[in-house]
């Protein structure tokens, strides 16, 4: 049985061929990556990149303040608003 700190899903499991023929598995810390938008999947500016940079920092300087800020890049922001206000009128 692995050991308990290793069960956690935030390790990604890789299975590798030893020299000697046998499998084992192998733990890697997940890589941290970069925000995205949800629409169309551009990277986000004005947000951390690293996680642990994250946690620290207050709720206002995680991401833009603005309406979507840290799930819509502006472009798509302003696409969205503008069918609204379409819809609407």
């Amino acid at each position: 049985m692995v050991k308990p700190s290793l069960r956690s899903r935030s390790y990604k499991r890789i299975s590798k061929k030893t020299p000697g023929g046998r499998t084992v598995v192998h733990y890697e810390r997940r890589k941290s990556t970069r925000m995205r938008c949800a629409r169309c999947g551009h990277v986000l500016n004005g947000i951390p990149l690293k996680d642990v940079s994250r946690r620290g920092l207050p709720k206002v300087m995680k991401r833009p303040e603005r309406m979507f800020g840290g799930t819509l890049c502006p472009r798509c922001l302003r696409n969205v608003l503008k069918e609204v206000v379409r819809s609407t009128g």
